[in-house]
């Protein structure tokens, strides 16, 4: 029968240095018994990030009534499953983001990356390097909604900036 449950540890946190989330240094610091996963780390140009939203880590976001919502973007979107999102509310709220990697220090188990949507503190699940045998997909699409968007990472965070979609 399968497991009911799991434990999940973090094996390191997120740190930002900087107010402007789209102009700060992030960095992975990983704890010290999980260092040594880092060798090699440096070779590879980007790594997911898998990690805990854990400002949304309550009863109620875990339990909503209905886990069907109008996305808050793009061109007049339908309700929307959760699972056509990237919303941080979820059942279980993993997060996971592609991030460039910047640099990484085995020894002080500090991996500096761009492109990271977490924030201060944020709890490090796993890292997983980029493989695109793995990862890439050649002729992917999105829902229509989204169309306008731009199509690589790297033009993704002027773009979001522009929208001011995460402005105060």
């Amino acid at each position: 029968m399968p497991k009911k449950y799991f434990e999940l540890r973090p094996i390191g946190y997120v740190h930002v240095e900087g107010e402007d989330p789209y102009n700060a240094d992030y960095f992975v610091n990983i704890d010290e018994p999980f260092r040594e996963g880092l060798k090699e780390l440096d070779k590879f140009s980007h790594v997911y990030v898998i990690w805990w939203a854990h400002k949304n880590d309550t009863e109620e976001m875990r339990n909503l009534e209905s886990w069907s919502i109008v996305p808050p973007y793009g061109e007049n979107p339908p309700e929307t499953g959760i699972f056509a999102t990237r919303a941080e509310y979820r059942p279980n709220p993993i997060g996971i983001t592609v991030s460039k990697i910047l640099s990484v220090d085995v020894g002080a188990g500090i991996v500096r990356v761009a492109g990271l949507d977490t924030m201060d503190e944020t709890p490090v699940v796993d890292l997983k390097a980029y493989y695109p045998i793995s990862d890439r997909i050649r002729d992917c699409h999105i829902g229509p909604w989204l169309k306008g968007w731009p199509e690589w990472q790297e033009d993704g965070a002027a773009w979001w900036a522009e929208q001011s979609f995460f402005d105060e």
